[in-house]
């Protein structure tokens, strides 16, 4: 019966997909002509937190045993998010991991434990980029005792050549994989018994927008999210594609990094040549009826999904959820002319395999031992920066992905509290921010316990805690170092920018239009029904075309006895009342208003806020010397000048303790309010 129903599934999948099965309709195919591929692949296993690191042993595991199962026939294979600025990527910096990477550095510990599990071949994600061209560079190139990442990084659509840091690592695409570690390609090739399997990476267009690029060249560059996007898109990976087909190749794996499984199952049906698509960025969890998930987990689709190419033959698309959470395990096979067999996919094989006990056990095989020795040492790193508190909260505090990117959240708004006092703080009484504003998604965890019943399958049954004490000393309900380091990954640096009220409105056009923002100091309604502000990071002050602001205040004097008195009303039934040109002064991340400072418009803003054109922006960071010496000096693990500093000398002076703690509901609605007018 499970066999019956998983042919439904993909049957269904065909037919949503616009496909035909032709492919099994042909005559078939000699057992002798076939050649079988086994594909293990991950995605997004940079470490939300430090839950990569608690999973890799048993993931490592299942690497382990199935390729000596096929050791022939097997690819080890990324499609990118390979670290990202975290704690464990920042724990890799101690010296005592010398003698595990031979050299310590940012990002050599994650890049240590791929090489000893044996990735042959990886996509670039964004998270790769996060610490620029350069960063990147000195991560997968070696450096003295320091191998540099053993496996080649590829992508179709971002020209390495056009940065300084990376041109020297730049190789033409289609040579073997195995040749160019270390190196960055268009494509890569990897012989597997025999048979030469060709490569493609592509990452999301929007890369300028959502990492660090320096001067890298990302194409489309006019890529817009919708059909005419699509093709553009295909149009821009297809060459590449061409190529290994002209050079022989009939076997293509596309390594795509779209963050959107929908964009990856556009692309299906618009390449031609690519057999398989791996999906990357989404933490999309593919499985089969009979995979064992993890509690709490359930799949958002098929295993694979099956989708049909222009030329009329089989694409196959799998993606697994992050973190070396599950491994990805297809085993398919090729007929002698390159063509995916769908029949020869077997749920009982193929599928997402959990990185748990329960799945790992009954295969009688072990972590590979050079895995552990890597994860151990970052493991201990990491336990002495969770054994002390910076202040208590009596309620978990959510930066889970899905929420701070869809709707307020209690540590988005904590968060954007911290970085307006700090910023008050640090200026003083010479114009200091009245307005914190923050993107969703640069809180990169929640901080507390996600705590699914044993035996529950139901989201409904999951509880959501405060941190627990630990043996390392910290307490009950303790926001410890490497909570915050975790929850701030990135610590952008904070920056003071003048708004007009205008720009103001524009600006919160734009918050409330895609990935959702975090504030302080503003009161919002808005209708997410109503016309969005077109895109653009130019801001439009008057001339804003946005809809969706019903109401904007803004908190001027919060010591006011009289309400109206504390606030200042900027919108009123979706127009922007009072003087157009009055001043507000804003903090927001570095990474957002940066762009404020370059006044001919050249520089792109981070994610496409409109801080570009302002008319009198006098932008500062607070890492500027004059502005630093103001530092509180409570906490001293991070930069002066960051979030990670901001949020823990916030805890400090306001919820030191449990009789201070922080006690605002999960479900918090007070800022950002969405109304159905």
């Amino acid at each position: 019966m499970r066999s019956i129903l998983i042919t439904a599934g993909i049957s269904g999948t065909l037919l949503l997909a616009g496909c035909n099965s032709s492919d099994n309709d042909s005559p078939e195919t000699e057992q002798d002509d076939r050649f079988t591929l086994q594909l293990l692949h991950l995605a997004d296993v940079d470490g939300g937190g430090t839950a990569a690191m608690f999973n890799v042993d048993e993931f490592s595991a299942l690497v382990d045993h199935f390729r000596s199962e096929m050791p022939d026939n097997t690819v080890v294979a990324s499609s990118g998010d390979n670290y990202i600025p975290g704690p464990i990527f920042q724990a890799s910096q101690d010296t005592r991991m010398d003698a595990v990477v031979g050299a310590a550095g940012e990002g050599r510990g994650e890049t240590q434990i791929q090489n000893r599990m044996g990735i042959q071949v990886s996509a670039v994600g964004n998270h790769d980029l996060d610490t620029g061209p350069s960063g990147f560079a000195g991560i997968i190139s070696a450096d003295g005792n320091y191998p540099g990442a053993l496996y080649p990084y590829i992508s179709a659509n971002v020209d390495f050549t056009a940065d300084p840091d990376t041109a020297s690592l730049v190789e033409d695409g289609g040579q073997e994989a195995s040749d160019i570690p270390g190196r960055i390609a268009p494509s890569a090739v990897i012989t597997v018994d025999g048979e030469r399997i060709g490569f493609v990476g592509a990452v999301t267009p929007t890369l300028p927008q959502i990492t660090s690029t320096g001067t890298l060249e990302v194409l489309p560059s006019d890529y817009t999210r919708d059909d005419a996007g699509l093709e553009t898109l295909a149009a821009s990976l297809q060459p590449e594609i061409d190529a290994l087909l002209d050079d022989g190749i009939n076997k293509i794996v596309l390594l795509s990094h779209m963050q959107v499984l929908d964009i990856e199952r556009g692309l299906a049906t618009r390449l031609e040549g690519v057999d398989i698509i791996v999906g990357g960025g989404s933490n999309t969890l593919l499985a089969d009826a009979n995979d064992t998930l993890r509690d709490g987990d359930s799949a958002q689709g098929d295993y694979p999904e099956i989708f049909t190419s222009p030329a009329d033959e089989p694409v196959l698309l799998v993606n697994t959820d992050a973190d070396y959470k599950y491994l990805g395990r297809l085993l398919v096979d090729f007929d002698d002319q390159g063509r995916v067999i769908t029949d020869s996919i077997d749920p009982a094989t193929s599928g997402a395999y959990a990185a748990i006990d329960a799945v790992v056990d009954p295969l009688m095989t072990a972590p590979i031992a050079g895995v552990v020795e890597v994860a151990d040492v970052i493991r201990e790193i990491l336990g002495e920066l969770d054994g002390s508190a910076f202040g208590i909260t009596e309620v978990f505090l959510d930066g889970r992905r899905e929420f701070v990117r869809s709707r307020e959240t209690n540590l988005g708004n904590l968060s954007a509290d911290a970085n307006l006092w700090y910023g008050q703080v640090m200026v003083g009484t010479d114009n200091p921010p009245v307005i914190s504003v923050k993107n969703g998604g640069g809180i990169r965890a929640p901080i507390g316990q996600i705590v699914s019943p044993a035996g529950s399958t139901s989201a409904d049954d999951v509880q959501l805690l405060p941190p627990e004490s630990n043996e390392f000393g910290k307490p009950q309900g303790g926001i410890s170092q490497l909570d915050i380091q975790t929850a701030f990954a990135f610590n952008n640096g904070l920056a003071l920018v003048n708004m007009t009220a205008a720009e103001l409105h524009d600006l919160v056009e734009e918050m409330i239009k895609g990935n959702f923002t975090h504030t302080g100091g503003l009161r919002v309604e808005f209708d997410p029904e109503a016309n969005a502000r077109s895109d653009g990071d130019e801001n439009l002050g008057l001339g804003t075309d946005g809809k969706r602001v019903l109401k904007l205040e803004v908190l001027v004097d919060p010591d006011a006895a009289d309400e109206a008195d504390r606030w200042d009303l900027v919108v009123e039934n979706g127009t922007l009342v009072g003087e157009p040109s009055r001043s507000f002064r804003v903090i927001a991340l570095d990474f957002l208003a940066s762009c404020a400072e370059v006044t001919d418009g050249s520089a792109n803003c981070g994610s496409g806020w409109p801080f570009n054109g302002l008319t009198d922006p006098r932008y500062v960071e607070l890492a500027d010397p004059d502005l630093a010496e103001n530092d509180p000096g409570l906490t001293d693990f991070s930069n002066t000048g960051g979030e990670q500093d901001a949020f823990s000398e916030y805890l400090k002076v306001f919820h030191p303790d449990a009789a201070n703690a922080y006690n605002v509901p999960v479900d918090v609605n007070e800022r950002l309010i969405p109304v159905n007018p």
